[in-house]
């Protein structure tokens, strides 16, 4: 994924360096900022598909830019970077808005990794429910209805379900679901893949057909939605 604006928020010089340099040999475009006064002025250029923002700024913390964010209707994907390691931090990081959470110190590796997940996964969903075929999806607390009966979902049903979501009216590849959902493409994700597919499908539209999810032949599989 080319020229890619990556927002780097990490009042740490050689953090800050470090992570810009790693992601501009993955073929992205970071931009630096120290602060939030300067990230926030960077956010209202706008043109940002990825933000990766520090827990602890000199001028407040990065969570707080978290929920600045999605107040406004931001859907920009968020990687949190932190010392903190309690679980209670990472659901604090999560519930002001982050998709995903990386702790310091941390190999490049793992953090070229995340963004590779979190830009393959897009922006997140910010409305509760959708229309899909002949059912409702709340994603807010991971339901599924038909006729205003709730339709048993696994969570990795739910999982495949939300990855097309947010690529709604695109192909997205069997390689992307399977390392978004699974955290790996083998022989047996990809089995239970179709399997879970088919699952979707019956309980999508329990009258018979494909439904709203859509087969690309060799690729993947796509999706659509109403408000």
């Amino acid at each position: 994924m080319d020229d890619v604006r990556i927002l780097i928020v990490e009042d740490h010089a050689e953090t800050r360096r470090m992570v810009e340099r790693a992601l501009r040999e993955a073929g992205h475009a970071p931009d630096g900022a120290s602060d939030l006064a300067s990230a926030r002025g960077r956010l209202a250029a706008g043109g940002y598909v990825l933000a990766v923002v520090d827990w602890m700024l000199p001028d407040g913390s990065g969570l707080d830019l978290c929920r600045e964010m999605r107040c406004a209707g931001d859907p920009t994907p968020i990687l949190v970077l932190t010392a903190r390691g309690e679980v209670d931090d990472r659901v604090r990081g999560l519930d002001a808005g982050a998709d995903d959470y990386l702790r310091k110190p941390f190999a490049v590796a793992e953090l070229t990794a995340r963004v590779r997940a979190l830009l393959r996964r897009g922006p997140r969903l910010e409305v509760p429910v959708v229309k899909v075929g002949a059912a409702e999806v709340r994603l807010a607390d991971r339901r599924v209805l038909l006729g205003g009966e709730d339709v048993p979902v696994t969570a990795r049903e739910f999982a495949i379900l939300e990855v097309l979501l947010r690529r709604a009216g695109q192909p997205v590849s069997r390689s992307d679901i399977l390392h978004d959902v699974w955290g790996e493409d083998t022989d047996g994700a990809e089995a239970s893949l179709e399997v879970l597919i088919g699952r979707l499908r019956r309980k999508l539209d329990p009258a018979g057909g494909d439904g709203p999810i859509r087969t690309h032949r060799g690729f993947g599989y796509s999706i659509q939605y109403e408000r």
